[in-house]
């Protein structure tokens, strides 16, 4: 029997963790008045927007293409150029995924270095200047 590669989804502890992290990151920006530009962006009802990074992280960690199957490729910066995103919003979505980060990652190297891949993604997000 061939034993499944380790990932960062498994070692995170896979579905469970990964939808508890979601679901906490949603729930910090619904609620923290810090992040009302960012959650002016989506839809009153964030349970398809919930699944939808349930999905694309569970991928993106190395569990199940779960994203990839039903919307295929994420082109996520295109899929957020409808969205102006500057530095405001990305620090906005960057303060409730710490805050979900550290209510729900254990400490360490895997953390560290999948903050680190967090930081630069929600960087190439921007897609527009920031005020002066």
């Amino acid at each position: 029997m061939a034993l499944e590669p380790l990932t960062p989804y498994s070692e995170l502890g896979g579905e469970e963790t990964i939808r508890r992290l979601v679901h906490r990151f949603y729930e910090l920006m619904d609620t923290l008045p810090e992040a009302w530009d960012v959650r002016q962006m989506h839809p009153e009802d964030l349970s398809g927007s919930e699944e939808k990074l349930f999905k694309y992280l569970t991928g993106w960690l190395g569990g199940p293409p779960l994203y990839e199957q039903e919307f295929g490729h994420p082109r996520l910066r295109a899929r957020h150029l409808p969205f102006a995103i500057a530095s405001r919003e990305r620090d906005q979505w960057l303060m409730c995924m710490e805050a979900a980060f550290d209510e729900c990652l254990p400490v360490g190297p895997l953390r560290d270095k999948l903050w680190a891949a967090i930081l630069g993604l929600a960087d190439h997000m921007r897609n527009r200047t920031d005020l002066a």
